[in-house]
Parts: structure tokens; sequence; C-alpha cells
């Protein structure tokens, strides 16, 4: 018999399961969230070319919906003695190690157009002297909003790595201080965002390559901060609620993992885009 054999042999005389693996109950949610998927694209398509709403609306709602319930169900079966085997926690966590992967090569392509234009301006306009950010773009000062939001993120790297140790040294008064902290300042980041981009002295539409580029960078990584905050608002409940042991919290984990990578992407940004990449002429 092979050692796998014995391995499984072992694990189901322990627990009484047949193998060490999750084999999922039949769920809707698989369906339903490819229905809601399908008339998400079909209502944008609608929305941008008709100004019709409906499809986007009930796409975005069956989306939302899907999520809740779908991740609801993963909770429980969490909480289910023997549903979550060291092997299938193993697999929980291969699984968000590739997504973030698959996140940050998404975020490469931006940084790939950033500099491809920045270090050969000459592509935008095709004029041989060419510079970068193409003239009359106005760019922001890099220490005033943005520097800001890189303190909130970086302390809040820090607020988040406390809660883990504290979980991990049973201490669930400061695991919950240390989520909240976290989450009021994943909010905080937000809305001076926000605040940043009604002062923005340029617009995503007519202005050229640099005001696509870099509302396409830092809005998708408002957006993930937002999941991120949203992931972490889930986390500070369940913390509340005692779900989390030093043993078994692969749940925080993954939104921990989750936002240290936001953190990551951002320092990028800042150093990148909004500092190196400033023109001559920055915005008051």
């Amino acid at each position: 018999m092979s050692t796998d054999t014995h391995a499984v042999s072992g694990f189901a005389g322990s627990s009484g399961l047949k193998q060490p693996y999750h084999l999922v109950d039949p769920s809707p949610w698989p369906i339903v969230g490819a229905v809601g998927g399908g008339l998400t694209v079909l209502g944008i398509v609608f929305a941008a070319h008709y100004g019709n709403y409906a499809a986007l609306i009930i796409g975005l709602a069956v989306v939302l919906a899907t999520m809740f319930f779908w991740w609801r169900d993963v909770l429980r079966e969490s909480r289910t003695s023997g549903v979550h085997t060291p092997i299938v926690r193993l697999g929980l966590r291969y699984g968000m190690t590739l997504f973030i992967t698959s996140e940050v090569m998404f975020f490469v392509a931006f940084f790939w157009a950033f500099f491809h234009f920045a270090l050969f301006p000459d592509h935008v306009s095709g004029a041989a002297e060419a510079v970068w950010p193409p003239p009359g773009v106005v760019t922001f000062d890099p220490f005033h909003l943005p520097f800001l939001n890189t303190l909130i993120l970086l302390l809040s790297g820090t607020t988040i790595t406390w809660a883990h140790h504290a979980l991990i040294e049973g201490d669930r008064r400061s695991l919950v201080i240390g989520l909240g902290l976290t989450v009021l300042l994943g909010l905080s980041f937000t809305t001076f965002q926000a605040i940043e981009y009604s002062d923005a002295p340029f617009h995503f539409s007519g202005g050229g390559v640099y005001p696509s580029v870099f509302f396409l960078a830092t809005g998708f990584h408002g957006f993930h901060v937002i999941v991120g905050t949203c992931f972490l608002i889930v986390c500070w409940f369940r913390a509340r609620a005692g779900q989390f042991t030093p043993q078994r919290h692969f749940g925080f984990e993954a939104a921990a993992w989750y936002w240290h990578f936001v953190d990551v992407v951002w320092l990028f940004l800042f150093v990148c885009i909004y500092w190196w990449g400033a023109g001559p002429v920055l915005a008051r």
C-alpha cells in the first residue's frame, strides 16, 4: 500500500470520512453567478450604446447576491466538523496565492503601458522631441494627498499585522481593535482618493493617453482597496463572533494577504506614477 493510501486510510479512521478532500454539496450559485455575470456584461453594452441601465443593475444585483450567499455557504462549511481538513486548507492557500498572482499580473499590464509611454513619449505624438507627461497635462503634487494616502496604507499594514499577531496569541480584544483600525484606515484612503479625483486637473475622457493610464491604474487599485475593506469588515464581524482560533483562521489570513498586496501595489503607484512620473508643473 502506498504512503498516500496509508494517509487516507488513517484519516478515514480518525474522522469517519473516506478521504481527506471536500466534495461540496450541489449548489445553485455557480449557474446563478454565471447568469448574473452575463447580464452585467450585456448591461454594460446596453448602458454604453443605448443608455438603458436595467440589465446592468439586475446583473450587478445578481452577482452581489451570489457573492453573499456563496461565501456564506463556504463559511458554514468551514465550521462543519471534519470538512475543511488540512489538505483542503492547503488547497485554499494555493488558490489564494494563485489569485493574488493573477492580480499582480493585472497591474503589471498598467505599469507596462505607463513605462512604455513614459520612456518612449514619441509613441504618443510622433514628435522626435516629445516629452512625458504630454504637454498641457498638469500632474498631481505627489507630496500632497498621494503622500497622505501612502502613510495611511503603510499604517494599515501595521494594524493588520498587529491584529494577526494578536490572533495567534489568542488576544481577541486586540484582534478586533486592530481589524477595526484597519477598516477605518481603508475607508479613509477611499475618501481621500475620491477627493483627489474630484480635484483632478485632467479627466479620463478626451485627455489622451496619460489620463487613461493614470485613472485605470489608480482607479483599479482604489477598487481593490474597497474590496479589501469589505473583506476585512467581514473578518471583523467573524472575529467578534469568535470564529477565528490561533489554529484555524485562514479567512483572516487571506484578507491579510490581500491587504498587503494592495499596500505594495500602491507603493509602486506612488513612486512610479505620482513621484517619478510627475511633470515639471504640479497641481496645487
